[in-house]
């Protein structure tokens, strides 16, 4: 028996004891987590089964690194990233429905523009990037509204 995770498959021991095989590519090691610590989450340990138990193991291993991965990341960075991810929802807004939900997308883009607005100059190499990108979907939805008849 084994468990798919991203990192390949991960044999499991059935009996109850976790053998776990990690390599370069198993991704993070899965951690021990005491009875306690599955209560905490709101988890029942005396329903788990080894396999289930294992894999719970192994999900909390992924979020500790996940948030490691965030903590060593600049903030600017992350900051940048949300700032596209608005982007691309005003223009998902914009373009994937007919007729455009302007007051969707406008939410979004205002959203973007106080972003830009408040923190642009600390962002560095992608205040410049995010300024572009506000400047082409604020364009969008002006021909938007144009376009639906509500110029």
């Amino acid at each position: 028996m084994s468990l798919w995770t991203p990192g390949g498959e991960v044999p499991v021991d059935r009996s109850g004891q976790q053998s776990p095989q990690p390599g370069p590519a198993a991704g993070p090691e899965a951690v021990a987590l005491s009875d306690e610590q599955l209560e905490a989450l709101g988890i029942d340990p005396t329903q788990l089964t080894a396999e289930q138990r294992a894999q719970a193991e192994q999900m909390v291993a992924q979020l500790a690194e996940s948030q490691a991965r965030i903590a060593a990341t600049p903030a600017a960075d992350l900051v940048a990233n949300h700032a596209m991810g608005l982007y691309e929802l005003a223009a998902i807004k914009l373009t994937a429905s007919d007729p455009p939900q302007l007051d969707e997308a406008k939410l979004a883009i205002e959203a973007l523009r106080a972003l830009v607005d408040a923190v642009g100059e600390q962002l560095g190499e992608a205040t410049e990037t995010l300024t572009q990108a506000l400047n082409a979907v604020q364009l969008g939805f002006v021909e938007a509204k144009e376009a639906a008849g509500q110029g």
